[in-house]
């Protein structure tokens, strides 16, 4: 990596202030299960308040998937504490319940067992319900409760004037927009790296297993977990959360205007697939309508550039009306071994790897590109443990470890500047990283092997024991960074403004989406 003098001027002057100003907020998802590891059917706990409306604590695809937020941070520290202070409460009102520790679902019965989120009677919720029925015709409920991390990140603005003044440019939004995009291009390009370095999931449960075909070497521990020897985030792959319906779509980060273009034609293409499944016919829904998407939520994508919508303002209008404001990481399994589901070398690993990815070159992505980097993607997913695995870098054959230390090396240099004389947390969180290339069985996905095979346990018994330990050991802290009043505060305020809502006079349920999809 050769940065510009200035740029590289700039990290030497500034390099502390700018990993301190980094914007950071977490979305983490975790299941409610019961003592014996089975999905909770109880309702969403009233004392965490409403989930339409509760900042902090909401529901996913269904009403035993909590999701977690933090507000915008720019100390990782404070984020990683808040996320553990919301757990926290969480316990506190769930009684006996336990929250699953990993990414893929524990025992999963049927299909009824998994109760769709509800929202309640005004239309915006009935609508976010809907979308939920939605997903389950289209593509079954099951891949709905697989969990995840989703890291949101922008860079300071002191970082793009740098930038920009360096190569020349004049600092407008399609700027900004344009190198967000930059990044997202390589975070697809070496996507791999985060897979075998916080990949969480080379074993899946048997009853989640149930009914698919698979072609895998799969091998068989404790009473029927399923894994893969050398995988490592066998989410992402086509076991895992992927939408095969979403193959044909043509949405890149090529530019800003083609990516917007993209998700808007594949709101209002009808799909073939989905033309049996009813949306509105003699007033059933079980969807809200026949395209490819219904809601552009539903493209699956481990990134998406974002801005912060106005109220009943769809994502790619945000997009339209303000350029890119962040980026969303969606491709972070839970880490199983941290209370939190994210530590805090991860995250500085991540500050690191995301502001390589502005400051190296990022060709366009096409047809051909996609193809090579799920191919490496998909190696890494389900082999990136093994010993001289290979990847594909630019049509040349390279051991995924080799890679991986061109970048480390490189990543090094901005470590430098980010602790500056007086810290080593960068350089300490990058060297974590750096062994687990000389040893895979320091990654997350070779821990979970390990404790699996060493104890002949399956994934429930693993699953079960960590969250024991993680609920007794949140219930006995203290709150850090929350109080216990502030978050009932939040979520009593949180019901009476979904009260407020549905109090509003409400147009009829089919006109309401009509007249928001006609927008």
């Amino acid at each position: 990596m050769n940065l510009a003098d200035s740029i590289e001027l700039f990290f030497q002057q500034h390099g502390v202030q700018y990993a301190n100003s980094l914007n950071r907020g977490i979305e983490k998802e975790a299941l409610r299960i019961t003592p014996t590891g089975r999905l909770s059917t109880q309702p969403h706990p009233a004392p965490l308040g409403a989930a339409l409306t509760n900042p902090y604590i909401t529901t996913d695809y269904a009403e035993s998937l909590l999701e977690f937020i933090t507000p915008v941070e720019n100390n990782a520290q404070t984020s990683i504490e808040q996320l553990i202070d919301l757990h926290k409460f969480a316990y506190s009102h769930q009684g006996d319940e336990l929250l699953w520790p990993m990414s893929m679902p524990c025992f999963v019965g049927c299909e009824a067992d998994i109760q769709i989120a509800q929202y309640g009677s005004s239309n915006i919720g009935k609508m976010k319900t809907l979308y939920r029925e939605g997903l389950k015709h289209r593509y079954g409920s099951y891949m709905q409760v697989i969990s995840g991390v989703h890291f949101n990140f922008s860079f300071p603005d002191s970082f793009w004037q740098e930038l920009a003044q360096s190569e020349g440019q004049s600092l407008t939004q399609d700027y900004i927009s344009a190198k967000y995009l930059a990044v997202l291009r390589n975070i697809k390009r070496h996507l791999w790296i985060l897979a075998y370095l916080f990949g969480a999931s080379p074993a899946l449960c048997g009853s989640f297993l149930k009914g698919k075909k698979s072609n895998y070497p799969f091998k068989t521990v404790g009473k029927g977990t399923s894994y893969l020897p050398y995988a490592t985030a066998l989410r992402l792959s086509d076991l895992g959360y992927t939408n095969k319906a979403q193959a044909a779509l043509s949405i890149r980060y090529n530019n800003l205007a083609e990516y917007i273009h993209g998700l808007k034609q594949a709101i209002k293409m009808p799909s073939a697939d989905f033309a049996h499944i009813k949306a509105g016919e003699q007033g059933e829904y079980q969807q809200l309508n026949k395209n490819v998407l219904q809601i552009e939520n539903e493209y699956y994508s481990p990134v998406r550039p974002k801005r912060v919508a106005n109220s009943g303002e769809k994502p790619t209008d945000a997009l339209l009306r303000g350029g890119v404001q962040y980026i969303e990481l969606r491709a972070l399994d839970i880490d199983p071994f941290s209370p939190a589901g994210v530590n805090i070398e991860q995250i500085r690993f991540l500050d690191l790897f995301l502001t390589w990815c502005a400051l190296v070159e990022s060709p366009e992505i096409h047809s051909c590109n996609e193809f090579l980097n799920a191919a490496n993607l998909q190696q890494t997913l389900l082999y990136g443990r093994k010993p001289g695995i290979l990847l594909d870098k630019s049509g040349e054959k390279i051991a995924l470890t080799d890679w991986a230390e061109q970048i480390m090396i490189e990543l090094s240099q901005l470590a430098s500047y980010f602790d500056g004389a007086n810290s080593n947390d960068y350089q300490n969180a990058l060297n974590s990283q750096r062994e687990k290339l000389l040893n895979p069985d320091l990654t997350p996905s070779g821990k979970v092997v390990a404790a699996l095979t060493e104890n002949n346990w399956d994934n429930a018994t693993l699953g079960l024991n960590i969250a024991a330990d993680f609920k007794q050991a949140a219930l006995e802290r203290d709150y850090v960074q929350f109080s216990q009043e502030y978050l009932q505060q939040t979520s009593q305020q949180s019901v009476v403004k979904q009260q407020a809502i549905e109090q509003t006079p409400q147009a009829e349920f089919a006109d309401f989406l009509n007249d928001y999809f006609a927008k």
